[in-house]
């Protein structure tokens, strides 16, 4: 559910490559290519709440793997909020892989709680 504009949460595509991203972002995390330059585009220190980082290596026998990479983030109450495909391929004999997930925070002056949302699947 995307927020109006001005509201904690509220998105918009960055107009580089079409990711969907926050509306408060200087910086278009996915393509990194800068948004703004105007007086608004204060530096907010943003927390980098969980990194995960690991590494798939083949051995050198056998054929291929190939490889999904799925996020799924899920709310407090367990209701999945997103599930993407982020990446797909193939791993040979001999290659490796390194794969990092991070999670960045960063502050609004948005004191609002957003009300919830009915639940649409029922939790067993």
């Amino acid at each position: 559910m995307s927020q109006r504009p001005g509201q904690a949460g509220a998105t918009r595509a960055c107009p580089h490559c079409k990711t969907t991203i926050l509306d408060s972002a200087t910086v278009c995390p996915s393509c990194r290519h800068y948004l703004r330059f105007d007086d608004k585009a204060q530096t907010v220190e943003t927390t980098r709440a969980l990194q995960v980082e690991g590494e798939i290596r083949h051995p050198s026998e056998g054929g291929a793997w190939e490889y999904s990479v799925v996020l799924t983030i899920r709310d407090d109450e367990g209701n999945e909020v997103s599930h993407q495909v982020v990446g797909v391929g193939a791993i040979h004999p001999g290659d490796a892989r390194t794969f990092t997930l991070a999670v960045e925070l960063t502050p609004t002056n948005d004191m609002r709680r957003m009300p919830k949302r009915p639940n649409s699947r029922s939790r067993h």
